[in-house]
């Protein structure tokens, strides 16, 4: 009779229990492998939190997620099962074009006893010490990639290139644990090769990061720069209005009191208003011709003349142009000069107008003692020192001293005349010289600015010759007095009624008969009668193009060598060049400089000319 027959089979439990307990450690190991990874994705998100925070340098950056990789690892293999077998992890990084690899960092073992450990390069039958600046060969490296069980796995950027190999050397163990040794090699190939992918997407994210913060940084000193650069505008176009309005009333305000009915000042009294309506014009002239400058350099549209200077000559001329300011302050005007220093290559107005600008500026600021300039040698080079006994600029104030529109604090609030764009316009010109500016103050003891330039240029001597520029500045200095010509026709065709009159009246008292038109259909006109030694045309009419009309004009053969003068505005680089291409003799911009005109005029007309006192 049977019995129990109900009852499970007591072996098949028995059975069962290895089984059970393989799948428990296989759970065990599996969640250690997940909390590993998980500390050490914790610890690497820590890395790339700290690098958006404080923008470390990309070195430091990578070090720290290098080093938190080899820790993390041997922080794991330590603290489980696996510690059966003693663990290093290293981390060896090479060069682009390289072909061996250095080890940067490396885990410590817990047991202070510890020897370093060793990686077997099992095809090539050697063993490749773990620790510290150790070097290994790249053909080593790909090796231990490749074999079983496989002890590096390579790091790569985000373009994919190899930067380095993360290693792993362990202690042998007896054969007769050699399956535990090998679950643990499973187990640990798991860890490293899914630590390998963390640590290549943290530097990968990393330069992302460090790539935004550069740009983001960029973009924020941008900002500020142009918040900066806004601020001095709206602080020189407020500078720059006072500065127009205030020669502008003197201007109007004379002229008012001299066409005022009844009014009849003495011939003294009257040459005083003239001669202040002409120094507010030519304080206004400078005005725009200092942001013309620096708009022409900025534009690297300056042209410069190339000559030999005596600058014995220029210098004495530089302080008879300011003798005049220094004495209305009582000041006293110095000039040292090295008596070795007799020429230098350079453009002579752009120099004079350099060294007028430091003067001028040491003048201003100060109201007491003496202002001087020294010229001495150094080397290649000239030093044009000009120096005062005046109120100092402060350390502050000098890193400032030569960016456009800035003006010291003081200065503006105590109404000193000026733009802020002479020093600017004078160390730009210095640099186009191949030179530069220096300054040296203390506040309250002086200052000296130091014009450096070289002697020679690379470029040579020379420059087009009829330069509007040169030639303007020759004429104004040597004006030449013209005998009169009652037969000189002159055709003035001119837009602007004031500059018309102006030029009219000034040519009429030189002996030239002068006809004055409009426009391009009054010219046309008088031309039919006329037969002008010279034609003066404005550039802008009413109905039409000056230079289309010198074009129209040079197609007619009963005018095509009849010379033509252009006066006009337009005073930019490539002005002159563009005026000539359209077939004129010649070129003036406005305002006029009538000692300029008066020359032109006497060259293509072939008046008879005389200089002054012959």
């Amino acid at each position: 009779m049977q019995q129990y027959s109900s009852l499970p089979d007591q072996n098949s439990l028995i059975d069962a229990t290895p089984k059970l307990l393989t799948t428990i450690e296989q759970l065990r190991a599996q969640l250690w492998l997940e909390s590993s990874l998980n500390q050490l994705q914790s610890r690497l998100n820590d890395c790339l939190l700290s690098a958006c925070n404080t923008v470390p340098q990309a070195g430091a950056a990578q070090a720290e997620i290098f080093q938190a990789v080899v820790n993390e690892i041997n922080s794991a293999v330590h603290s489980s099962n696996l510690a059966l077998t003693d663990c290093a992890v290293g981390i060896a990084l090479f060069q682009p074009q390289e072909t061996v690899a250095t080890v940067c960092y490396a885990s410590h073992s817990p047991s202070p006893n510890s020897q370093p450990l060793f990686v077997e390069v099992l095809t090539a039958e050697k063993k490749l010490l773990l620790r510290l600046q150790e070097v290994i060969k790249l053909e080593d490296l790909q090796q231990l990639e490749h074999q079983q069980p496989q002890s590096a796995w390579r790091l790569a950027d985000d373009s994919g290139n190899v930067i380095g190999w993360l290693i792993i050397a362990t202690a042998s163990l007896s054969s007769d644990r050699e399956s535990l040794i090998k679950s643990q090699a499973q187990l640990r190939s798991q860890l490293m090769a899914r630590c390998a992918r963390y640590c290549t997407t943290a530097l990968v994210q990393l330069r992302h990061i460090l790539s935004w913060s550069q740009r983001y940084q960029q973009l924020s000193n941008s900002n500020q720069e142009l918040e900066r650069t806004n601020q001095l505008k709206n602080q020189f176009l407020a500078n720059t209005s006072h500065e127009i309005r205030t020669p502008l009333s003197s201007i109007i305000g004379f002229t008012h009191l001299l066409l005022a009915p009844g009014y009849e000042p003495t011939r003294e009294r009257q040459q005083e208003y003239l001669n202040i309506i002409q120094s507010s014009g030519k304080h206004l002239l400078a005005l725009i011709n200092d942001i013309l400058d620096l708009s022409k350099i900025e534009a690297n549209q300056l042209e410069v003349q190339w000559e030999i200077i005596d600058v014995p000559l220029l210098c004495s001329n530089v302080l008879a142009l300011v003798k005049e300011k220094a004495a209305n302050k009582g000041l006293k005007l110095c000039l040292e000069l090295e008596p070795d220093i007799k020429t230098l290559v350079a453009d002579p107005l752009r120099l004079k107008q350099m060294l007028l600008n430091l003067i001028f500026n040491a003048l201003k600021f100060t109201s007491e003692g003496s202002v001087g300039l020294r010229v001495t040698a150094k080397g290649v080079f000239v030093h044009f020192t000009v120096w005062d006994t005046g109120s100092g600029i402060s350390q502050e104030d000098q890193v400032q001293l030569f960016e456009p529109y800035f003006q010291i604090a003081k200065v503006v609030a105590g109404g000193v005349e000026g733009t802020g764009l002479g020093l600017a316009v004078t160390q730009k010109l210095a640099q186009i010289h191949g030179g530069s500016v220096k300054v040296e103050s203390e506040v309250n003891r002086g200052s000296r600015f130091t014009l450096v330039l070289p002697f020679k240029q690379e470029i040579g001597v020379g420059g087009d010759e009829g330069d509007e520029v040169d030639e303007g500045a020759k004429f104004s200095s040597f004006p030449l007095h013209f005998t009169p010509s009652s037969s000189v026709e002159i055709l003035l065709v001119e837009n602007d009624l004031p500059n018309a009159d102006l030029m009219q009246i000034y040519l009429r008292k030189l002996g030239y008969q002068v006809t004055w038109v409009k426009n391009a259909g009054e010219m046309w006109k008088t031309l039919t009668v006329l037969e002008p030694a010279v034609i003066l045309m404005d550039v802008c009419l009413t109905d039409g193009n000056g230079l289309s009309l010198v074009q129209q004009l040079r197609e007619h053969e009963q005018y095509r060598t009849i010379p033509v003068i252009v006066q006009t505005a337009m005073a930019m680089k490539g002005d002159r060049e563009t005026c000539l291409a359209a077939g004129v003799n010649d070129y003036i911009s406005k305002p006029i400089d009538l000692p300029l005109l008066a020359s032109l005029v006497a060259k293509y007309s072939k008046a008879p000319t005389s200089l002054d006192g012959e």
